[in-house]
């Protein structure tokens, strides 16, 4: 397969560039014009940002999954799709072919239909990282179901405010998943989360880890029995959902600044277009090449890609179950060897969890197949950077710094590998099609290079977000109201002599954890759960191994004698609320918090009092008791 649209010089991307800002219209069109379509557009592009109202193709029809499996068949039908790889070394690997994803796709289809699913319906998917999360996703894909996939983290109640937001009509789960030397009991915490879920009225179990879980007669039933059945009519083939280019694809909850997840929407369209395009550009993919996302399926790295944009593109993907520190910290790099990867895309934290074993787990693996390196999920330190140039691409791999989110849909800023400047640290340049800047509090433009401000985009991009399910109003407040007539990302960042940019970090109330964004207000609201908690603050701090912890001051009214069991207390009732991934790296037990008069928590003071600064922390005189503050200092953990 060729890729027309992508970008292979330092000119063609200042071109491109160019095209994309002077004739967007013209340019997304003609990148569009490589997709199979239904039905061609009547409009590229309608938009404002006050309503706001984006709308990319209006009036094409298609469906995505023609484009991610039926229009490789005839020619590439024989090439690996997915290879898979076990947590377990010892448990063999699976490939299938496009060919195979093909019909197990259909077939998982019929699957849901014949247990009452219908175009529009909600589906949510808790299931591990096997080929079957995949098939499901793109399965409610082509009957025209909107997919809610829950990492296999979450904890009930996460999962049950996900399905009641979205009033999940069915849910496909697993009765267990491995992660390293752990089984994570999937079908239990799903049964928890239904209690207070009356919408669900259809349960698909598949067997992984074999463990006894409970099956409810009338709701529950095994994914294999159900296709089975399929096969016993003769895997009759399934055709595509014809689809809206605005039609919801799926929904995808992340963390805000309130204690509720929002449901950020993306649509068939304009997301499809967008994740090709910078897939096959940033990373520069070439037909053939062994391509290996480590993320999950759960977070939006795994949707963008791992499922839609390297399939669209035709790609061969490698899917890992695991975690990168078991069986021992070389498994990535076991990988890497034994499927001769081409690409590799990871996160800051993993690299960093691994400098800290030393180069043995890398001395004796053959890395030699790497061309290219990524990393996703926060800005990558100078340190971790020069170490996976050094040690993993032995100086010979461009590293792709990607920027971007859930609510972008694909990498808005990123060097292309090879094709335009790297700067470690750096995400570098605006994809063509994106136009970001910089602006102060006051919403004012900052001009010209060697500045830093608050990070917004003016114009939109194919896959930016549509809505968050079920509140518009919460999408226009969040990403649109802080800044007339422009999309704040909630980012901060610098742009230096040359004009690249290097984000600095959240400028609201998120944190950004291994990189994963968590909002403060969902993490307090669930300390405030605990017994004895009379009310907390939660701050973000750096952390050598995260990029940023979860640091909480708590104010605790019983007994505090035991503090450590207290903590822990605490820290389990955070994991059993949202999941461990929320769970608080320290806990600070205080007599009170810094307020102002009016009853503000000063969180200025308790992140610098966090990251250690407890000389500088800036004016205490509008603070309604400011001898707080000094006995935080004195028992800052």
């Amino acid at each position: 397969m060729n890729y027309p649209s992508q970008i292979r010089s330092w000119e063609q991307y200042q071109s491109a560039y160019h095209k994309s800002v002077e004739d967007p219209e013209g340019f997304w069109a003609g990148i569009a014009d490589e997709f199979n379509w239904h039905r061609k557009w009547d409009k590229v592009l309608d938009w404002n940002f006050s309503e706001p109202g984006v709308k990319w193709f209006s009036g094409a029809r298609l469906n995505i999954t023609e484009n991610c499996l039926d229009r490789h068949l005839a020619a590439e039908g024989d090439r690996p799709a997915i290879i898979w790889e076990p947590n377990d070394p010892s448990e063999d690997s699976r490939v299938l072919t496009y060919k195979e994803l093909h019909a197990k796709v259909c077939q998982f289809a019929h699957v849901l239909k014949n247990n009452g699913v219908r175009k529009g319906d909600r589906i949510c998917i808790y299931m591990p990282m096997v080929p079957e999360l995949a098939i499901a996703v793109l399965a409610c894909a082509r009957l025209g179901a909107i997919h809610s996939v829950v990492f296999g983290g979450f904890s009930a109640q996460s999962i049950a405010d996900r399905i009641q937001d979205a009033q999940c009509s069915l849910v496909i789960t697993a009765d267990g998943a491995y992660r390293g030397n752990k089984e994570i009991p999937l079908k239990a915490v799903i049964d928890d989360a239904l209690v207070h879920c009356p919408s669900v009225g259809k349960v698909i179990v598949l067997s992984r880890t074999r463990v006894p879980i409970s099956m409810i007669k009338g709701r529950d039933t095994w994914w294999e029995e159900e296709t089975r059945k399929v096969e016993a009519q003769g895997n009759p083939p399934c055709p595509a959902e014809s689809m809206d280019a605005e039609d919801m694809l799926f929904i995808l909850y992340t963390s805000g600044s309130t204690g509720k997840p929002k449901g950020v929407v993306h649509t068939c369209a304009g997301y499809m277009v967008y994740t090709n395009y910078s897939f096959v550009n940033v990373f520069q993919y070439r037909p053939g090449e062994i391509y290996f996302c480590t993320a999950d399926i759960g977070w939006i790295t795994g949707h963008s890609y791992i499922v839609y944009g390297p399939l669209s593109a035709g790609a061969t993907s490698v899917r890992f179950e695991g975690i990168p520190t078991w069986p021992d910290a070389g498994r990535f790099w076991d990988l890497v060897d034994k499927h001769k990867v081409n690409i590799l895309y990871t996160a800051p934290t993993a690299i960093r969890s691994l400098i800290g074993f030393g180069l043995d787990p890398v001395s004796n693996k053959d890395l030699s197949s790497l061309r290219v390196l990524g990393t996703v999920g926060e800005p990558i330190n100078e340190e971790a950077w020069h170490w996976y140039d050094e040690h993993i691409g032995k100086g010979r791999c461009p590293i792709v710094d990607t920027w971007w989110q859930t609510e972008t849909g694909g990498i808005l800023i990123s060097n292309m590998a090879g094709v335009t400047p790297a700067k470690p640290s750096y995400a570098t340049l605006p994809l063509p099609g994106v136009q970001p800047l910089l602006v102060d509090e006051r919403g004012e433009e900052i001009t010209g290079n060697g500045v830093s401000g608050n990070l917004c985009i003016k114009f939109p991009w194919p896959s930016i977000i549509r809505t968050t399910y079920g509140d518009h109003d919460r999408c226009r407040q969040t990403y649109f109201a802080t800044y007339k007539n422009l999309y704040f990302t909630g980012d901060g960042a610098l742009r230096d002599e040359k004009g690249n940019y290097r984000i600095t970090g959240r400028v609201d109330d998120v944190l950004n954890v291994s990189g994963h964004r968590i909002g403060t207000a969902e993490v307090e609201n669930a300390i405030n759960m605990h017994t004895g908690v009379v009310e907390s603050a939660v701050v973000g701090y750096p952390h050598d191994i995260k990029g940023q912890g979860i640091y909480a001051f708590v104010i605790f009214s019983g007994n505090r004698s035991d503090a450590d069991g207290i903590r822990k207390a605490i820290a389990a009732t955070v994991t059993r609320i949202i999941g461990a991934i929320a769970r608080p790296d320290k806990i600070q037990l205080v007599g009170g918090l810094p307020k102002t008069r009016s009853g503000k928590i000063m969180r200025r003071i308790l992140r610098k009092i966090a990251e250690g600064e407890t000389q500088n922390l800036g004016d205490t005189t509008t603070l309604l008791d400011p001898a707080v503050v000094e006995e935080i200092k004195k028992g800052k953990l």
